[in-house]
């Protein structure tokens, strides 16, 4: 034993060890070990996996989280079942009335209840119960009801039920023998029988399976008892749903409400399904039309409208009763609307348009290249006016077009309500364009020869915004003594403070300046203090004596 423990051991090493060396191959961090050598899973929280300060424990374990020394302990104790202490000859004064055992009380025996009680017939005295006074302190150790199980008593169990299947086999042999033997002596056919005979014990027959359907169970009241019928919610040759697709990737299944949802097989046909989802059962039946009251309730608060389907049900029902009826009004005005413009295709053709598009027994002969060689080809007409001429045009409508304008054939008129005019409207046409085409080529031709002499017109000079915001030539002729004194006077000006009460203000200081000369202007663009200029400060520098470059 104790070899096998150490190759054990040493196999759990050699393991290890060899999953360590891949993990550090892999550049992946080992699982963390307890102290008996198990790995711990790396998705624990540390305030679980670590212990205490008191425990004294540095290295990661989960020891702490439960007392697995006294549940080991637990496990190794267990009740003696089956075990019996004393076996009595006789009937002993305050022992079990049924049985005779002593370890128990009449309400608290299991054995078969007797017609006449062992207290009376003082025969059959039942053997008393080992009693054993263990006293588990752990919590699944109180309450494994495994504890103590042998499995060596499944053999025996397996051994009974054999024995009485084939004690069942062999009456049910000789009750068809003499089922035989009494049809064979009455002379009666027994043919009918041999279907019965061979019938599959544990098959059912129909009024034993009726009641799988049906479960009589008696109801407590306060009252009193009554009895009432319980149905099955699933007969057995039915398939669970979550055995239908045991991807796990398929639909939820929630065990406690036993319900499925969505559809576990949405790739398989309709016809091939026995279960489409909880979801489809729910929306089936009064759903769609409590679902669409709801929306109708939502959009009408949404624009203003005050009710609670909640809190008013039948003003909301009403409401949307409304609703569909004016709907309806609109629906039928609009189609009978486009019906009486555009007509209808599948409607029923009336009298007219019947025998219009009647059979006719015109004879009508066709060559091989499909040309009518005898009798006149009737072509069918559609719906739609044919053939309109107004206002005594010989065309139709659109029969003509040029540059991109529609009109008739007949007169070349471009105007759908003009009044036809015949040949002499095209010949009007093609002289107003001919015309049009020779004074185009007369000015290009002048224009070639005024080129070819030299006395082409000069082009106008653009007039041009000027600073001040004026509109002026280009090709102004500035004098230069009067610009300079233009000049010194728009400094002289700026330089003086300016007036900013307005109660101060000159008497000619709105003056219109219709005075004003080209040179005035082109002193003030010159003057012009501009406060976005970046260079503005470094000029001022350079007149106070300074080098200008201090903010550059």
């Amino acid at each position: 034993m104790a070899s096998s423990n150490t190759m054990f051991k040493s196999h759990e090493e050699y393991r290890r060890n060899r999953e360590l060396e891949e993990a550090r191959k892999a550049g992946i961090a080992p699982a963390a070990v307890d102290e008996e050598g198990k790995e711990i899973n790396p998705h624990i929280p540390q305030y679980m996996s670590s212990a205490p300060w008191y425990l004294n424990n540095d290295q990661p374990s989960l020891k702490h989280q439960k007392d697995w020394r006294q549940h080991a302990q637990d496990e190794k104790k267990f009740y003696d079942r089956g075990a019996k202490v004393f076996q009595a000859v006789k009937y002993r004064k305050g022992a079990c009335a049924n049985c005779g055992a002593m370890t128990h009380k009449t309400a608290d025996c299991v054995e078969r209840p007797r017609k006449v009680g062992a207290k009376w017939t003082n025969k059959y005295i039942a053997a008393d119960e080992k009693i054993e006074n263990i006293k588990f302190e752990g919590f699944e150790a109180s309450r494994d009801r495994w504890n103590g199980y042998d499995p060596s008593q499944y053999s025996k169990i397996m051994d009974r039920h054999e024995q009485v299947e084939k004690a069942k086999q062999e009456a049910r042999k000789q009750q068809a023998l003499d089922k035989a033997y009494k049809v064979g002596k009455d002379g009666a056919d027994a043919g009918s029988s041999d279907d019965e005979d061979n019938a599959d014990e544990d098959k059912l027959a129909e009024e034993e399976e009726a009641g799988f359907a049906k479960v009589e169970k008696r109801v407590r009241t306060t009252a009193g008892g009554a009895s009432g019928s319980v149905r099955n919610l699933r007969i057995r040759e039915d398939t669970a749903k979550y055995l239908l697709n045991l991807d796990t990737s398929s639909a939820h299944y929630d065990p406690k409400s036993r319900s499925m949802r969505e559809d576990p097989q949405p790739n398989r046909p309709d016809t091939e399904k026995s279960f489409r989802g909880d979801n489809f059962v729910r929306q089936n039946g009064d759903y769609n039309a409590w679902e669409a009251l709801t929306l109708h309730s939502h959009e009408a608060v949404d624009r203003g409208q005050d009710m609670h389907m909640q809190a008013a049900p039948s003003q909301a029902e009403a409401l949307m009763s409304s609703f569909k009826a004016k709907k309806a009004a609109l629906d039928g005005k609009s189609k009978a609307s486009v019906l009486q413009a555009y007509g209808s295709a599948g409607a029923q053709p009336t009298e007219d348009e019947a025998r219009m598009l009647a059979q006719t027994d015109s004879y009508v002969e066709y060559n091989a290249q499909g040309r009518v060689i005898k009798g006149q080809l009737q072509q069918a007409r559609s719906r739609y006016e044919e053939d309109v001429h107004p206002g005594n045009h010989t065309s139709v409508w659109g029969s003509w077009w040029k540059d991109g304008q529609w009109g008739y054939a007949c007169c070349h008129q471009t105007l759908k309500q003009s009044y036809c005019t015949g040949e002499a409207g095209r010949r009007a046409e093609a002289m107003a364009e001919q015309r049009m085409a020779d004074n185009l080529a007369a000015r290009a031709q002048q224009l070639e020869e005024r080129r070819a002499n030299g006395d082409e017109p000069a082009q106008q000079a653009k007039p041009s915004k000027a600073a001040w915001g004026t509109e002026t030539d280009d090709a102004v002729e500035l004098d230069a003594d009067k610009l300079a004194e233009a000049i010194q006077r728009a400094r002289k000006a700026a330089a003086e403070p300016a007036e900013r009460d307005e109660r101060k203000r000159k008497y000619n200081s709105l003056a219109d300046g219709e005075d004003l000369s080209a040179e005035d202007m082109e002193a003030y663009r010159l003057t012009k203090l501009r406060e976005d200029d970046p260079l503005a400060m470094m000029q001022a520098g350079v007149k106070a004596g300074g080098s200008g470059y201090d903010l550059v």
